[in-house]
């Protein structure tokens, strides 16, 4: 049995003869009488009190507590005292690097999670908890899909809180709980004349933006981050090493999206294109901080700068001229005076990805090769994302019959010819 039993009620102390005998205590008769006392798996005491009579109950509960740590259910008895909340609001503070995931995060669990489960400790969890907390968010989030966002980032939580030995199991992992779907729309690529259409609607500084995006894939912080030093045009490659990230309402320099640096091929046209935008606006020298806004200053010199100088604004690039070169190409209306332009979403500069993903699988692109050229952690995310893009094995299997067939020559097809298998 691990640890050991306390009567508070009685110490042993050596008499006058020299012989050990029981004599009570100053607590005698006074609170509970037993303390069961072990060393937990972080070397630190562990202890609980049990009333008098009931050294048994000690006895089995130090018994329970010792299973559970060779089967590796140990729950730290402290954890009965931390709520939800105050172990997530830890959890948000550490759980990454990035601080507009670190934000996400943080909001979708103080909107969405806190008002309803955050007053409850995390040892007291059951699947039930779970399945009523859903019950309610279907009535405040209509989308699927950002539920299951707000879901796993509930049971991202509850995951930390087993590895640090504060729970034995993720009440959201339970089978009776369904996790809202992630729902992954199908996406629909631009044709090439829409791709050109919307790019010569652009003003002629940010035009040729078009070409990285639709031509090496790039995203959009990526595109406007686009610095002299990223390109060899030599070897055809584009090392995207960096992106223009907007944090709290300041601009910063960071990496890639996931930390991703990758090399893309870089095609001649794409190139020329490059060197043209350099020999007509020049580069834009631009220094800002790295990762952070208090991180140190970084200078790059870049393809692409706003009107007034300096690196472009993202939010009034979208609202100024890419909202405005859709509605010119027909890819959304265009508003009433007085009005704003429509969301766009599906037609952001990400649809130039999808363009550049789509022609590089209808030319048989792999897609390992496809995945490490957009960014991507994971190929199986871009098979599932662009897999009805992929030329079918029917249409393969098709076109090889009929090259059999045609470079046979006509053939009598009567009865005769049929074999049974």
């Amino acid at each position: 049995m691990a640890g050991h039993i306390q009567d508070r009620w009685y110490k042993t102390e050596e008499g006058p003869d020299g012989k050990s005998r029981r004599v009570k205590t100053d607590r005698y008769g006074t609170g509970k009488r037993y303390r069961a006392r072990y060393i937990g798996p972080d070397g630190t005491e562990k202890s609980k009190s049990f009333p008098d009579r009931q050294k048994r109950q000690a006895e089995r509960w130090l018994t329970h507590t010792a299973a559970d740590m060779s089967r590796g259910e140990y729950v730290d008895p402290r954890a009965a005292r931390i709520t939800f909340q105050q172990y997530a609001e830890r959890w948000v503070a550490t759980h990454t690097t990035e601080i507009n995931s670190r934000e996400a995060a943080e909001r979708r669990l103080r909107l969405h999670a806190y008002p309803y489960i955050g007053s409850r400790p995390l040892t007291s969890f059951q699947p039930g908890h779970i399945r009523t907390w859903l019950g309610a968010l279907e009535k405040t989030v209509p989308a699927e899909s950002h539920r299951s966002i707000i879901f796993g980032t509930v049971s991202a939580v509850f995951t930390a809180a087993m590895d640090d030995g504060l729970i034995a199991r993720n009440p959201c992992k339970a089978g009776s709980v369904q996790r809202p779907k992630r729902g992954t729309p199908r996406v629909h690529p631009w044709s090439p004349e829409r791709v050109f259409a919307v790019q010569a609607a652009l003003p002629r500084r940010t035009r040729r933006t078009v070409d990285l995006g639709a031509g090496c894939g790039l995203r959009q912080g990526e595109i406007f981050g686009a610095s002299e030093d990223e390109v060899d045009f030599e070897g055809g490659w584009f090392t995207v090493s960096h992106q223009l990230k907007r944090i709290r309402g300041q601009y910063v320099f960071a990496l890639p999206k996931g930390g991703k640096i990758r090399d893309v091929p870089l095609s001649t046209y794409v190139g020329t294109s490059l060197l043209t935008q350099e020999a007509e606006f020049g580069l834009v020298t631009v220094t800002l901080p790295w990762r952070t806004p208090d991180g140190p200053l970084v200078t790059k010199r870049l393809y692409f700068g706003g009107a007034s100088g300096g690196h472009v604004r993202v939010s009034h690039f979208n609202d100024w001229s890419w909202k405005p070169a859709l509605a010119e190409a027909g890819v959304i209306p265009r508003p009433q005076p007085g009005e704003r332009y429509a969301s766009a979403a599906e037609h952001g500069m990400h649809a130039l990805r999808h363009f550049y993903a789509s022609v590089l699988l209808d030319a048989g692109e792999s897609i390992r090769a496809l995945s490490q050229y957009l960014g991507h952690s994971d190929p199986g995310f871009t098979l599932r994302t662009y897999t009805h893009l992929m030329p079918s094995s029917e249409g393969r299997t098709r076109r090889a019959v009929d090259v059999l067939f045609r470079a046979t020559g006509d053939q009598d097809h009567g009865p005769e010819a049929a074999h049974v298998a």
